[in-house]
Parts: structure tokens; C-alpha cells; sequence
């Protein structure tokens, strides 16, 4: 899946700017967001069972709104986050820690 790929190099990425910017007082972070059910979301294949998926493993046992995304994109680039740089803030009801199952459990479930 490419999209791992992308994902890993966009953390990593975070990390070496903040290293890099920090010292002109530049903070680097990124916002990591699990499934969110929009418009525009709906052209990719299997929103729902992703949807579902995250639903059943995450700690919250819920998906996400746009509303929360944003909400922590303005907590980064507020006073508040002045501390934190070289972060990529999750925000997925905790279904990074969890884990996604092998493809075939995932599928298995319908």
C-alpha cells in the first residue's frame, strides 16, 4: 500500500525540518487523521468498511469529524502547542495503537 509508504516519509519528514527549523524558532508538525466520512471521501473504495474497521478496533470505539481534525490543527498552531515541534498528533480515536488486522480478518467480518 503506497499509502504507508507516504505516511512514514511525511513523519519522518516532520522530524528532520523540526531539527532543521528549530533553531530559527520554526515548529514542524503534522496531523495524522484516521477516516472521515465527507463528500470527497466518499470516492475512495470502501469508506464504509474502513469506517466500520475503526469503529470496532479503536480505544473510543468512534470515527472522527472534521470538526475534531481541525480543532487539533488549531491546537498545533496555537500558543498552546509553543513547546511541541517534531510531532505528528494522531487524531483516530486511538486506532494507531491498536493496529489494523491482516487484510483477510478485515473481510472475514462481513
Amino acid at each position: 500500500n503506497v499509502m504507508g509508504i507516504c505516511k512514514s516519509a511525511l513523519e519522518s519528514a516532520v522530524g528532520y525540518l523540526a531539527h532543521e527549523l528549530g533553531p530559527q524558532g520554526i515548529r514542524v508538525n503534522a496531523l495524522s487523521a484516521g477516516p472521515v466520512k465527507t463528500l470527497s471521501a466518499s470516492a475512495v473504495g470502501e469508506l464504509d468498511q474502513m469506517l466500520k474497521l475503526y469503529t470496532a478496533m479503536s480505544p473510543m470505539r468512534r470515527n472522527i469529524t472534521p470538526e475534531e481534525v481541525g480543532k487539533s490543527g488549531m491546537y498545533l498552531l496555537s500558543d498552546l502547542a509553543s513547546g511541541v515541534t517534531g510531532e505528528t498528533l494522531h487524531v483516530d480515536s486511538g486506532f494507531h495503537i491498536m493496529g489494523a488486522p491482516p487484510h483477510d480478518a478485515a473481510s472475514a467480518d462481513e
